[in-house]
């Protein structure tokens, strides 16, 4: 099975380089691109997974309600993308199920960042996916993680997907860098030694992100926009070839974690 996830937030990466985007942009950049991610998985008959801020939600109460009324599921990607205390791990959780009117269960930690457990549990989640479970320099040194699902304070983890042995990474600046087959061969290895894929998105990454404004390396930028869409589509076509079931993530937990809190 593929378990699709998307993290919907205030578009604040470009702060990260040095530029300014105002928050109106920053939300209407995720709008749109979460728009053309409804429309793929429309036409694609599949379900996935949203992880949202709280603070995009309060501001986009109707993309929130599109994404349940289509069949997915809602999750929790913190209060605010650039900003944490362990207190907005239930006050996430309260606002997102206050707007969606839908069980909030999971958990990714903005830009993947070490989270708690003790606090994930505390907060009432069932699942977290906040782990890449590999080495990128200044960003990861997870190989001392395990690379496929486990739990930790009764809490099931659902690392991102990594290749078998060297551990190279399936997340989403592999889908806009790796040509397709290849992405496609790792993909399959993993898959056969999972039983599974974990892959994550952001919905910024279907806009032309050339754009000087934003100050993004040429490997960001790469296959952004529109072939970003057709990537997607074509390897959710691939997918369904290969026979593979493409899931929201709360259902793939309870198949692993049948009673829910």
């Amino acid at each position: 099975m593929i378990l699709l996830g998307f993290d919907i937030e205030e578009f604040d990466m470009p702060l990260e380089y040095g530029k300014q985007i105002s928050f109106a942009e920053q939300l209407a950049i995720s709008t749109q691109g979460t728009n053309v991610i409804l429309a793929i998985l429309k036409a694609a008959e599949i379900k996935a997974t949203f992880f949202c801020t709280a603070n995009y939600a309060v501001h986009r109460p109707e993309v929130i309600s599109q994404i349940v009324n289509e069949g997915h599921e809602i999750a929790s990607h913190g209060y605010y993308h650039s900003d944490f205390k362990p207190e907005h791990l239930a006050q996430s959780k309260t606002k997102l199920q206050e707007i969606s009117g839908a069980e909030v269960t999971g958990f990714r930690m903005a830009r993947m960042m070490p989270v708690d457990e003790r606090e994930i549990a505390k907060a009432g989640y069932t699942y977290n996916s906040s782990i890449n479970p590999t080495f990128i320099p200044g960003r990861y040194n997870n190989f001392g993680k395990p690379r496929s699902w486990f739990y930790d304070q009764d809490v099931l983890q659902i690392p991102a997907s990594v290749s078998p042995l060297i551990r190279f990474p399936l997340f989403w600046l592999s889908f806009h860098n790796l040509p397709m087959g290849l992405l496609k061969w790792m993909s399959g290895i993993t898959h056969k030694k999972d039983g599974y894929l974990n892959l994550y998105f952001h919905p910024w990454e279907f806009t032309n992100l050339h754009d000087a404004r934003f100050g993004f390396p040429k490997y960001v930028v790469k296959n952004s926009g529109q072939p970003f869409a057709n990537r997607l589509e074509e390897f959710i076509s691939w997918g369904k070839l290969k026979g593979y079931e493409f899931m929201r993530t709360d259902e793939f937990v309870k198949q692993r974690h049948p009673i829910s809190k």
